[in-house]
């Protein structure tokens, strides 16, 4: 299953800082509804996800305080493609599934 979306990349502070996007609400709902019952460790689900040139393995992780689904967006990828907080990421995003 593939989603694509253009998300505003934002920080959370806590011990270090920590760089994310939103997976709009509908997206998430339908992730949740196909992929929640088989979710990993806090409830994340495997991703693969392209941003402009970069291509990578994650999870997205649910936020009750976002009411959605977040992606990480590690420092190599956030350099490789010039992103900074309040930067609009497009993300082409395909749900792992382990059969």
């Amino acid at each position: 299953m593939s989603f694509s979306f253009t998300a505003e990349v934002w920080e959370w502070t806590s011990r270090t800082s920590w760089f994310f996007v939103n997976v709009p609400e509908d997206q998430a709902d339908e992730i949740e509804e196909q992929f929640g019952r088989r979710a990993a460790g806090f409830g994340s689900v495997r991703v693969d996800v392209t941003i402009g040139s970069t291509n990578w393995q994650t999870s997205i992780f649910p936020s009750t305080e976002n009411a959605t689904y977040v992606l990480p967006l590690k420092k190599a990828v956030r350099k490789a493609e010039g992103l900074e907080p309040g930067s609009l990421a497009t993300v082409d995003l395909q749900v792992i599934v382990d059969d």
